[in-house]
């Protein structure tokens, strides 16, 4: 039975997520506290750090600032450049770079910033989102290592200790690492928050006719090289008030384009532009916990009092969940072929790690579905 937070729509069933003895979830609670936040002298801070690692003689770069095109990236580029600090833009390719995503990357290069992207073998890559398809229900696996290991490893090659990462997502999505005192991203954080699921890169090595040689990009650095750089890592969203949609709105002030429509799946057109693969795992989410992106977005509009809690719910129950036929208007078939995986494969696959406790079935037990394979969970309306 799912039970739900009393203040948002987050069900119970989120991995880290609690709900205390009024029924308000961790992350309703952690954003309490934000609102106690004495902003000014976090960005006051913020300004301390920076300049222990400005390069006055311009020797180097100031920062690495790990980039995908999105929204939140795009205003960690705009803050930097404003602050005067001269940042590496780096970027892990996602597994399959849609248009408007390459459109964002090349706008981010024309905010006048030095770029590198790095394209992990595609080969590799779909093999790596079959077994992560397989074993874990994630396709995005790879890419969720990849994006964290990269840019770590382009601050040892280049000798540029400090990285700005954006958002703590344990703050924003709640977890045991949201405390204000979490503003440094690490290989423990990496590995317990960083949507490994469990499998470490290690266990990938025989599987698929891989090989070390082919893990490179997924390597977390040694501590060794780490310390021998004085490698650190901060959240932005620690220093400065983080909210989507405001980033959004300086991003797109500054270049950034947004979807047509609503992103499936979504209730804005304004995330996860850059990958068709998105949409299965926003997908493989709502399987086995019962909420999807609809559902985070929700929450975090309820939280800052731009929805209300039945506002929240209407759109999550129109919106959240639907059976991923396309994404940004690239049909599944056409996104599952380099995976090598027929669309009858992959209806086995979603069955496999759909969590049967919170879905209806029938009287055999088998899960019922309307005509476009779409579930429905068993407690939408006692929420």
């Amino acid at each position: 039975m799912l039970v739900y937070c009393n203040r948002c729509v987050m069900p119970d069933t989120k991995p880290d997520l609690h709900l205390d003895e009024h029924g308000i979830c961790n992350a309703c609670r952690s954003y309490e506290q934000r609102k106690e936040v004495d902003w000014a002298a976090r960005y006051d801070e913020l300004l301390k750090v920076l300049d222990k690692y400005r390069r006055p003689n311009g020797d180097n770069w100031d920062c690495i600032v790990p980039v995908s095109g999105g929204k939140d990236s795009t205003y960690q580029v705009v803050r930097m450049l404003q602050l005067g600090l001269n940042p590496l833009c780096v970027t892990s390719t996602t597994c399959d770079l849609t248009g408007i995503g390459r459109r964002n990357i090349e706008n981010i290069k024309k905010l006048g910033v030095d770029y590198i992207e790095v394209s992990p073998n595609p080969l590799i890559r779909a093999k790596l989102n079959r077994v992560g398809l397989l074993q874990v229900g994630d396709i995005s696996w790879p890419e969720h290592v990849g994006i964290f290991t990269i840019p770590v490893r382009a601050a040892v090659q280049f000798n540029v200790p400090l990285i700005v990462w954006g958002e703590n997502s344990q703050n924003e999505y709640g977890g045991p690492a949201s405390a204000a005192d979490n503003n440094v991203l690490t290989r423990r954080w990496l590995e317990e928050f960083g949507g490994l699921l469990g499998m470490r890169v290690s266990d990938l090595v025989g599987q698929e006719g891989i090989e070390p040689k082919h893990l490179i990009n997924y390597t977390y650095p040694e501590d060794s090289e780490l310390a021998r750089v004085g490698v650190t890592g901060l959240f932005l969203g620690h220093y400065l008030p983080w909210d989507g949609l405001s980033n959004m709105l300086i991003a797109q002030s500054n270049g950034f384009v947004v979807y047509e429509k609503t992103v499936e799946g979504s209730m804005v057109n304004y995330e996860n532009l850059d990958n068709h693969q998105t949409g299965i795992h926003d997908y493989f989410k709502f399987l086995k916990f019962g909420f999807g992106r609809a559902t985070d977005l929700a929450c975090l509009h309820i939280r800052r009092g731009r929805l209300t809690r039945q506002d929240g719910l209407d759109a999550v129950k129109r919106l959240d969940g639907r059976f991923p036929w396309e994404y940004l208007g690239k049909p599944l078939q056409e996104i599952l072929r380099p995976l090598e995986m027929s669309v009858d494969e992959f209806i086995r696959v979603c069955d496999k790690f759909t969590n049967k406790k919170i879905f209806k079935r029938d009287i055999s037990g088998a899960l019922i579905k309307d005509g476009d394979g779409n579930l429905t969970k068993i407690n939408y309306d006692n929420v």
